[in-house]
């Protein structure tokens, strides 16, 4: 299973439902690396998208504590159990975990790499992602080169967790 998510210095991630910065090039690589796999999220993080709506080409599981919680092109589910059974036979490759805070913290025990944009910038954020630098269980083993957008630098970095 991946994590993917863009932070910043301090692993912020989103305040007051929204994420902290657009960058294009971030959601381009989000487009190429879950088109056509799997990807989890919260009910909030699905309500945060364009119209509310899953996203376009990807099978999408919404993990809700709203037993009636309905939305069309989504499979709900309540529980981090009932995620893992709707995810059966799916290559673990194929598996996002995209948010929000409490989904990117329970389902991190199942992840074994994690997709990272850093952004070398701290925001007034609400929400984080757990901080990999700071999990002994992880290591960054790739990392690009700085690029900008506008005035931001960011780079992708790749984690994986550590085997043993």
């Amino acid at each position: 299973m991946n994590l993917i998510a863009a932070v910043d210095r301090h692993w912020g991630i989103g305040k007051k439902g929204r994420l902290l910065v657009s960058i294009p090039e971030d959601q381009r690589l989000f487009r190429e690396e879950t088109l056509g796999k799997t990807v989890i999220m919260g009910r909030k993080t699905l309500e945060s998208l364009p119209g509310g709506k899953p996203l376009y080409g990807r099978k999408t599981l919404v993990l809700t504590r709203d037993p009636d919680y309905r939305v069309k092109g989504a499979v709900c589910c309540h529980s981090v159990e009932e995620v893992l059974r709707a995810v059966e036979g799916t290559a673990r490759e194929h598996i996002f975990v995209a948010g929000g805070e409490e989904i990117y913290r329970e389902f991190l025990p199942y992840c074994r790499t994690a997709h990272i944009t850093y952004i070398d910038y701290v925001y007034e954020a609400d929400r984080y992602c757990p901080d990999l630098d700071k999990d002994p269980q992880w290591i960054m083993d790739l990392e690009t080169e700085e690029a900008t957008c506008f005035d931001l630098c960011y780079s992708f970095r790749r984690y994986v967790r550590r085997q043993g």
